[in-house]
């Protein structure tokens, strides 16, 4: 086959307490179209709403082309040229996994140009690019993962979340960069604040799955949303507000899109969301499509 087309969902990452480690599928897509050319180097990039086409290279530099040739490295399959069209629509810089999606696109099309089915080195491909894996396993595989690192590999299990569950995303309109706000996390916490970490990231997957009711206790985080605040402040009380009128919200990955785990798929009336885009998103229970073209 000379062209593939890649769909691949966007993702919200800890989910409260689970840092680095619990990630979800949301059903909004960043669509990749590859053709193999004679030679060269030709990539497209259109938006579909999230604002960001301006500062997106367009060269060997741009994340799904070196996605496409680390998994062809590693495939040991050499395309002569490729000619990408990229239609974005994962909001860049926001907490919602546009980087994750866009290596996870490219490292599927590699997977597709060497005529294989994507493996567990897919994902260790995908995770080396951010250091971590929930918002790459989650764009690859779909639903609610759990992921974590062993012995140097990258590891994910899906599961399917409750059906009952409708997130909502709030979007602002500022960017945050996911390398300054770990930067504001500081090097130890206090063991109670772990254990408190850990008890509630256990708790959030038996509510994510089976007692969404739960939600609202389980994703309280003491590891790294109040030490992110001053990043985002509009979108810290914005979190507050919410959990304050019994609304399970946190700060979507590194933020400051706001996740709300409603059941009504809306928020509460009377809730300020002004300077935010306030969307209701389904789970993405499929992960990455690669169809040929």
């Amino acid at each position: 086959m000379s062209g593939f087309r890649a769909t691949v969902p966007g993702s919200t990452a800890n989910l409260g307490p689970g840092f680095d480690a619990l990630g979800l599928a949301l059903a909004r897509h960043d669509v990749v179209e590859l053709e193999v050319t004679d030679g060269g180097l030709k990539v497209e990039v259109f938006d579909a709403g999230a604002g960001d086409v301006a500062d997106v290279p367009t060269d060997d530099s741009h994340l799904v082309v070196r996605a496409i040739r680390r998994a062809c490295a590693h495939l040991d399959v050499a395309p002569a040229g490729l000619h990408l069209r990229c239609h974005n629509a994962i909001p860049h810089a926001r907490g919602l996994g546009s980087s994750a999606a866009a290596v996870v696109s490219g490292v599927a099309l590699g997977y597709a140009l060497a005529g294989r089915p994507l493996d567990a080195d897919a994902l260790q491909l995908a995770a080396e690019f951010e250091g971590h894996a929930d918002n790459a396993a989650a764009s690859l595989l779909g639903g609610l993962v759990v992921a974590w690192c062993e012995d140097g590999r990258f590891r994910a299990e899906r599961v399917v979340p409750s059906p009952r569950i409708r997130p909502v995303v709030a979007v602002p309109a500022e960017r945050s960069s996911t390398g300054a706000t770990r930067g504001l996390l500081p090097q130890h916490i206090p063991h109670v604040d772990a254990a408190h970490s850990a008890g509630r990231a256990a708790l959030t997957v038996l509510a994510m799955t089976e007692r969404p009711e739960l939600l609202l206790a389980a994703t309280e985080d003491r590891l790294h949303q109040d030490y992110r605040a001053k990043a985002y402040p509009a979108s810290a009380e914005l979190v507050g507000t919410l959990r304050a009128h019994g609304v399970p919200a946190t700060i979507s990955g590194a933020g400051p899109t706001v996740l709300a785990l409603t059941e009504s798929g809306i928020l509460p009336a009377g809730v300020g969301v002004a300077g935010f885009e306030i969307a209701g998103l389904d789970v993405d229970l499929a992960g990455v499509r690669v169809a040929a073209r």
